[in-house]
């Protein structure tokens, strides 16, 4: 299956070779990366960035996984360079065409993504970091272990869209997209327990600076580009946000595969779930419930998943507090662009969503409103 498709569909396989593969040969100039930011040696780092760019018959000859590769190793080499305060580049502009080339034949962005730093990074001795430290092991595990998950959760989400929150398996896949999105929890879990703010905010995060290429900036990797920002959209967010949150996504959006590329212009232009939850219901809910009984369950299934996106984004918004905090941040926002009172204006959105579902879930049923009426 080409890369294409492997991006479309998510094949493992590819997954699993894109990790192991090495076209330029640089394990072990990947190795040395984390001596020489510890040094802070420009010159080491844009000399050996230099050494291992492919030259065009080079860069002919590789599929599609291979220019993943390629790409997910010159980007350590570009974060590198961005942290130590130089454009990378502004000294080395002869990997300008390389970086364009990489993006086209990928239908990614000209730079390395959150794919490239967590799901296409080795994960034995090989495995890619700027700092080497155990710290950034456990954060980039952290990101890894949610993409199966999330990946099929936005499939979930993709059915969900052709299904009436009257239909009895409305409620069986919003539960099941909730049992895929638990596992964030687990995530953040591991990353308060494993990475400290000050880890991140004063060693790490200087790394994720976005960069110049071709006259375009273009952010690092960052977890804002995992894609709960989509199933937000499915959910809720495609007709229920506000300009801020509306602002991020579209900023979003070309960091993304191609898969849920396509996925976010379908989901943009319909009503979300919880619009749709609200239109099966009407004006009467007593008369709805009665025409369809699975109503109430899909409105309770849909309060219960996202209740589980706030535990998540609750968690997450405790650590960008401190990492952001006044006297220990080196910048005013998250590596993907996104404030703490963005992150706090989302959890409140979604709170407002959760309780529009679980009222609508605990509307009395018309025995009830007869007992009442006794």
């Amino acid at each position: 299956m080409p890369l294409s498709a492997a991006l479309l569909h998510g094949n493992d396989i590819q997954v699993d070779r894109v990790r192991s593969i090495d076209p330029l040969g640089a394990d072990q100039a990947c190795l040395r990366l984390r001596e020489m930011n510890r040094a802070a040696d420009v010159p080491a780092l844009a000399t050996t960035m230099r050494a291992l760019l492919p030259d065009a018959q080079a860069l002919a000859g590789y599929d599609m996984d291979e220019c993943l590769a390629v790409m997910r190793d010159l980007g350590m080499f570009l974060g590198s360079l961005k942290r130590h305060e130089v454009e990378p580049l502004h000294l080395a502009p002869e990997a300008t065409p390389i970086l364009l080339e990489l993006g086209a034949r990928t239908d990614l962005i000209p730079r390395d993504t959150v794919h490239h730093y967590c799901t296409w990074n080795p994960t034995d001795a090989r495995r890619r970091m700027y700092t080497g430290e155990e710290q950034e092991n456990h954060l980039q595990t952290s990101v890894r272990l949610v993409f199966p998950h999330l990946r099929a959760g936005l499939e979930l989400c993709d059915l969900l869209g052709e299904l009436e929150p009257t239909d009895p398996k409305f409620a069986i896949l919003v539960d099941a997209l909730d049992r895929e999105l638990r596992p964030m929890v687990d995530s953040i879990d591991l990353v308060i327990d494993k990475v400290s703010p000050r880890f991140f905010a004063r060693t790490l995060r200087p790394y994720f600076e976005d960069i110049e290429v071709d006259g375009r900036r273009y952010l690092g990797p960052a977890a804002a580009q995992v894609p709960l920002w989509l199933i937000d959209e499915a959910v809720w967010a495609s007709d229920r946000s506000e300009p801020g949150y509306v602002d991020f996504l579209h900023h979003s959006v070309p960091y993304s595969l191609p898969r849920w590329r396509e996925l976010h212009e379908a989901w943009v232009a319909m009503p979300s779930m919880v619009t749709r939850l609200l239109q099966a219901y009407g004006d009467d809910h007593v008369a709805a419930e009665l025409s369809s009984p699975s109503l109430r369950a899909s409105a309770l299934a849909m309060s219960r998943m996202m209740r589980t996106i706030i535990v998540f984004r609750g968690r997450h918004l405790g650590i960008a507090r401190q990492a952001y905090q006044e006297d220990l941040r080196l910048y005013p926002t998250g590596s993907g662009g996104a404030s703490v009172d963005l992150l706090r204006e989302i959890i409140n959105l979604t709170k407002q969503n959760v309780q529009l579902a679980k009222s609508l879930g605990h509307a009395p049923t018309r025995g009830q409103v007869a007992q009442v009426g006794s």
